[in-house]
């Protein structure tokens, strides 16, 4: 039980570090980049034709809204001319250019996000909050039967990562890495190949967690009787 406890952890923490650690490294402005992420973000959205595409700030992570049809980069990758920053602008819009196409996994990811919130939300709130108190009370038949909700959880979780994945890797390297091949020199292309390759590696880590937590979550209900 400590060592799925253990490695839940270390399969949270380890790849952040990692990401933040690509994306640092290649943060670096570069005095003969010719754009900034929003200019080289412009000059893309102008070149496939998506007018109705903006890009703005973004109050919390990167990431594109499919219902405004945004691409939402923090302020500081929009400013500056950098790796990061330019590859980051590019993934956004890599999925701008799914949502354009009709883009099937993505659909699907979106409707299966939207029709299964209220359970990984519960599944959430019961892994998090309700099953140690209920552990307390000491019954078995209801900590059993919330074992069961957060396993349901846990498998939606397991195929929305999944379809996620395919997503993420499909705007990075099928999509973005093209378009930036065709702007960036040449000298930047792997730096930023290993931009985009750290990203979508979150999801596959994800997809790894999610595994080890369903293992955790069969364990105990083994254990109840």
């Amino acid at each position: 039980m400590i060592f799925y406890i253990t490695l839940l952890l270390i399969l949270s923490i380890a790849p952040m570090i990692w990401l933040n650690y690509v994306f640092t490294k290649n943060d670096k402005i570069l005095i003969n980049m010719p754009f900034t992420g929003l200019e080289f973000g412009k000059i893309i959205l102008k070149e496939l034709g998506l007018n109705d595409v903006k890009i703005e700030k973004s109050l919390s992570m990167d990431h594109y809204d499919l219902s405004e049809k945004k691409v939402k980069v923090s302020e500081n990758r929009l400013s500056r001319k950098s790796l990061t920053a330019i590859s980051i602008v590019c993934h956004e819009i890599g999925h701008a250019m799914q949502h354009h196409e009709k883009y099937k996994p993505l659909e699907h990811r979106t409707s299966l996000v939207k029709n299964t919130a209220w359970i990984s939300q519960l599944g959430s709130g019961l892994l998090l909050m309700g099953i140690p108190t209920i552990f307390a009370t000491g019954s078995y038949s209801l900590i059993k039967v919330c074992l069961i909700l957060v396993l349901l959880s846990l498998i939606i979780g397991v195929i929305v990562h999944l379809i996620t994945l395919e997503v993420e890797l499909d705007a990075s390297f099928n999509r973005a890495l093209p378009l930036i091949k065709s702007k960036v020199p040449e000298e930047y292309h792997d730096a930023c190949q290993s931009i985009l390759k750290a990203a979508a590696f979150t999801y596959v880590i994800g997809v790894i967690r999610n595994f080890v937590s369903l293992r955790f979550i069969w364990l105990l209900l083994s254990r109840i009787r």
